[in-house]
C-alpha cells in the first residue's frame, strides 16, 4: 500500500514526522526519503536521506548515495531519457569520427574499444579527436564542437556543417594563390559534403522493425490525439499521434489547406459529429503521414514501400463512399489529401479525378469560383471562418501548383475568401523537425502561407496565358513571348520582396525552402512552354527607301540562361534542405523540383556529368526517389536519360564521385552485373498499356531498361501519367515532334 502511495504522490511526498521531531510539532511534515545510502540499506536502518546521513555520522562510516536506485517515476523517467540521449549521441559521434577522421584515428578508436575501455574514456577520445579535426581544418565540414553535461556524464559534442574560412595573406601574389586555393578547397568541400551526406542518409529507406530502439523510446509526439473513434485500423493512440505529428511537421505546412489548431482540438474531443474532423479525414491524414514514417506499423507488408499507409487508405476509401452527398468542409479536405496520396501511388489514375472533385466541392461550398455562391463570413463561427479561409486558399495553391507544374491551365480563377492575416500570432510558434533531434526553427506559417498565395496568383496567370492548347498560331506565340517577359518580371519582384527571415542565411524551416523551390520551378515552367527559337520571324518583304522600320520581337531574356540559373537555385536549396533536415522526409514537391532541375541541366548543350550541382542534386534525388514507387520509376527514367549522354568515360576515374553515382551514370556499368536501380523499372509497364500514355519505346522489362529518355517535355509527360493519370477535363497538351 505504501509503495502505491509513493508512486501516486511524486510531486508531494509527505510522510509522518520523525520520532525525535514529533513532540510538540504534530502539524509539521517532512518529505519522505526517496532513497537511502548504501550503508543504511545494508543495515536496514532508516536513513535521513542527506549525505552524510545521521547514521553514518554516528557510526563514522563513509556515506554513499546511489542516485540510480531512486525509482520515483519522474526521476527515473528523466534519468532514462538522459541516458538514452547520451548513448544515442555517443553512437552518432562514433560514426562521425569513423567517417571524418583518417584511418589512424579509426584504428586507434578500435583499439580503445577492444581494450574494454569505459564509455567515458571512449567519449573523451572522440571529443578530443573531433576537436582536433575542427581546429586543424582537415575536414571543411567540421567547425565547432560544443559539449554539455548530462545526467550520466558529459553530453556528446555537436558538429555544425558550415565550411571553415581561411585567412588571406597581404601580398597580391599570395592573394591570387589564396583565391585559387580557396576555390579548389570549396570545390573539394562540396564534393566531400556530398559524399558525407550520402554516407549519413543512404539511398534506401530505413525500416524500424517492431523492436524498441533508442529513437522510439525517446519519441515524444508533439500532437497527442486518440485513435478512437476515428479509425478502425489501429487502436494505438501513440501510433496515431506519431503519424499526425509527422503530417503537420512535413506535409501540411506547404499548402496548409486545413487549420491545424482547429483540427487537433476537435480530433482530441472525439466527437463524431464535428464539422472539422471526420473518420474519412483522419484516415486520409494517417495514410499520407505513413509516407514520412519509418516505423514498421506504417507498412502493410513489412519493408515494402508501396504498401505504406495502404490500410489507412483502404479505410479512407470505404468511408468516403459512405460520406453524405451534401458537400462538407471536412469532405473537401479529405478529398485533397486523397489526391496527394494517389499522386504518389503510381498505379491508380485517380490523382486528377480527386483534384477535380475537390474543386467541385469547393465551388459548391462557395469557397472558389467566380460563379459560385458567396459565404457570409459574419455568419460563420470563428473556427469555421478560419477553416474556410485556409481551405479555399490551400485548394487554390494546390490547383495552380499541379497544373502549372505540368504545363496546363489552372481551373480555379477566383477565391471567394479573404486571406488569413499574415501577422497572425501563430507565426511566433516554433516549428519542430519531429521526430528528429535537429534544432527547431521559427515557423512563420502565416507569412509563408500568404506568400504562397501571392505566388499562386502569378502561377494562375502564367498557366492561363501560356499553357493554352492552341499554340499553333505564330501571332499568338509572339504575344506569349511578350507575356512571358512580363510574368518573369512579376515573379522576380515577388522573390525580391520576400521577408528577410526567409533568406537562406536565416536557416529557414523546410516549408520556406520548398516555397523558394517552387519559385525556381515556376521559372523553368514559364520558359519551357515556348522557346526563343519557336517564335517565327516575319515573312520576307522587299525593302524600299520609303519602308518604315519593322518591329521584330526580340527576347528580353535568354531562356537557356534563365532556366539554368533556376535549376542551380533548386540545387542550392536542396543542399540546404539536406544539410539542415536531411531529405528522407522531404515533401513530394521537392522530388518534382529536383527532377525538373536535373532534366533542365541535362538539356543544355554544354552538359557535364561532373558538374557539382548536378552530382549533388542527383545524390539527393536518389534518396528522395527511393522512398516511393513513383519516385523509383522516375529515377529510372532519369538514369536512362543521363546514360544516353554517353559521358561514362568522364566519371569512371573521378576520385571525388562515389561508386554508387558512377554505377548510376556510366552507360557501360550494366555489364558489371545487376544493380538495385535496375529494379526501379518495375511498374513502368503502365505507360505501355494505353496509347494515351504514349508508351516509352519498348515492350517488357528489356525495353524499359533500355529506354533512353527524350528530354524535359517527355519527362513531364511521363511524370504526369505515372502520378495523376490523364486529365480528361483539359485537352491533350502539345508535345514536341518525336515525343
Amino acid at each position: 500500500m505504501s509503495d502505491d502511495h509513493d508512486r501516486n504522490h511524486d510531486d508531494d511526498d509527505r510522510g509522518s514526522p520523525a520520532p525525535d521531531e514529533g513532540k510538540g510539532s504534530s502539524g509539521t511534515w517532512k518529505k519522505r526519503v526517496s532513497t537511502a545510502c548504501l550503508a543504511c540499506k545494508k543495515s536496514k536502518r532508516k536513513c535521513s536521506g542527506i549525505a552524510p546521513c545521521k547514521n553514518c555520522l554516528t557510526f563514522k562510516r563513509t556515506c554513499i548515495f546511489d542516485e540510480s536506485l531512486d525509482q520515483r517515476r519522474r526521476v527515473a523517467a528523466k534519468r532514462t531519457a538522459d541516458e538514452l540521449s547520451y548513448h544515442r549521441d555517443l553512437l552518432q559521434d562514433l560514426f562521425r569520427l569513423i567517417r571524418e577522421g583518417n584511418e589512424s584515428h579509426a584504428l586507434q578508436l578500435l583499439d580503445i574499444i577492444r581494450d574494454n575501455a569505459p564509455s567515458d574514456q571512449i567519449r573523451a577520445f572522440i571529443e578530443e579527436t573531433l576537436a582536433g579535426l575542427a581546429k586543424s581544418g582537415s575536414n571543411p565540414a567540421l567547425v565547432s564542437i560544443s559539449t554539455s553535461k548530462s545526467a550520466s556524464g558529459p553530453a556528446p559534442g555537436s558538429i555544425s556543417g558550415s565550411a571553415l574560412g581561411s585567412t588571406s595573406t597581404s601580398t597580391p601574389e599570395s592573394k591570387s594563390m589564396s583565391a585559387k586555393t580557396e576555390t579548389e578547397k570549396e570545390t573539394a568541400a562540396k564534393l566531400e559534403d556530398m559524399r558525407n551526406l550520402i554516407n549519413v542518409e543512404g539511398s534506401s529507406p530505413t525500416f524500424r522493425r517492431k523492436v524498441m530502439d533508442i529513437h522510439f523510446l525517446c519519441d515524444d509526439a508533439p500532437c497527442s490525439v486518440p485513435a478512437k473513434p476515428w479509425t478502425s485500423v489501429t487502436q494505438d493512440s501513440d501510433l496515431v499521434s506519431h503519424l499526425v505529428s509527422l503530417y503537420f511537421a512535413w506535409d501540411w505546412p506547404l499548402n496548409a489547406f486545413l487549420d491545424q489548431e482547429v483540427f487537433l482540438r476537435h480530433m482530441a474531443r472525439g466527437d463524431l459529429g464535428s464539422e472539422f474532423c471526420s473518420p474519412f479525414l483522419v484516415n486520409a491524414v494517417l495514410s499520407n503521414a505513413c509516407y514520412f514514417s519509418e516505423f514498421s506499423e506504417a507498412y502493410v507488408v513489412p519493408g515494402d514501400i508501396s504498401s505504406k499507409g495502404k490500410d489507412f487508405l483502404a479505410e479512407a476509401e470505404r468511408l468516403r463512399n459512405e460520406e453524405p452527398e451534401q458537400p462538407s468542409l471536412a469532405g473537401l479536405q479529405g478529398t485533397l489529401l486523397m489526391y496527394e496520396r494517389y499522386a504518389m501511388s503510381r498505379e491508380d489514375d485517380l490523382g486528377y479525378i480527386m483534384l477535380h472533385q475537390a474543386i467541385r466541392i469547393g465551388e459548391s461550398l462557395g469557397l472558389v469560383g467566380s460563379k459560385g455562391p458567396r459565404l457570409a463570413l459574419s455568419e460563420l463561427s470563428k473556427d469555421m471562418g478560419i477553416s474556410c479561409k485556409r481551405t479555399a486558399w490551400g485548394l487554390f495553391n494546390v490547383d495552380t501548383m499541379v497544373h502549372t507544374g505540368f504545363l496546363r491551365p489552372s481551373l480555379i480563377d477566383h477565391v471567394n475568401m479573404t486571406r488569413i492575416d499574415r501577422n497572425a500570432t501563430e507565426d511566433q510558434v516554433i516549428w519542430r523537425p519531429y521526430p528528429t533531434h535537429r534544432d527547431p526553427r521559427p515557423s512563420l506559417f502565416s507569412q509563408c502561407f500568404d506568400e504562397a498565395c501571392n505566388l499562386s496568383t502569378i502561377a494562375r496567370d502564367i498557366s492561363r496565358s501560356m499553357f493554352a492548347a492552341h499554340r499553333t498560331n505564330n501571332a499568338i506565340k509572339s504575344v506569349q513571348l511578350h507575356s512571358r517577359e512580363e510574368l518573369y518580371d512579376r515573379i522576380r519582384r515577388w522573390h525580391d520582396l520576400l521577408p528577410v527571415d526567409f533568406s537562406t542565411q536565416a536557416h529557414p524551416a523546410p516549408h520556406i525552402i520548398l516555397l523558394k523551390m517552387r519559385y525556381h520551378a515556376l521559372i523553368i515552367n514559364l520558359f519551357s512552354c515556348i522557346s526563343d527559337d519557336e517564335v517565327p520571324l516575319p515573312a520576307f518583304e522587299p525593302k524600299t527607301p520609303e519602308s518604315s522600320p519593322r518591329d521584330t520581337p526580340e527576347p528580353k531574356y535568354n531562356a537557356g540562361e534563365v532556366t539554368q540559373t533556376a535549376a542551380r537555385g533548386i540545387a542550392a536549396l536542396t543542399r540546404l534542405h539536406r544539410r539542415e533536415f536531411g531529405v528522407s522526409r522531404a515533401h513530394q514537391f521537392a522530388m518534382y523540383a529536383m527532377n525538373l532541375a536535373l532534366f533542365t541541366m541535362l538539356e543544355q548543350s554544354t552538359f557535364d556529368v561532373l558538374d557539382e550541382d548536378f552530382l549533388s542534386l542527383s545524390s539527393a534525388f536518389s534518396v528522395v526517389a527511393s522512398r516511393s514507387a513513383l519516385g523509383r520509376n522516375l529515377f529510372h527514367i532519369f538514369r536512362q536519360s543521363v546514360r544516353a549522354k554517353a559521358q561514362g568515360h568522364r566519371i569512371r576515374d573521378a576520385v571525388a564521385v562515389s561508386d554508387e553515382l558512377k554505377d548510376l551514370f556510366d552507360e557501360d556499368s550494366s555489364g558489371r552485373g545487376h544493380s538495385r536501380f535496375d529494379d526501379y523499372a518495375e511498374g513502368l509497364e503502365k505507360l505501355n498499356r494505353d496509347a494515351k500514355y504514349h508508351g516509352i519505346g519498348g515492350e517488357g522489362v528489356l525495353g524499359l531498361q533500355e529506354y533512353p529518355g527524350l528530354g524535359l517535355s517527355d519527362m513531364l509527360d511521363r511524370y504526369e501519367s505515372l502520378s495523376l493519370g490523364k486529365d480528361d477535363v483539359l485537352a491533350e497538351r502539345c508535345r514536341p515532334a518525336g515525343c
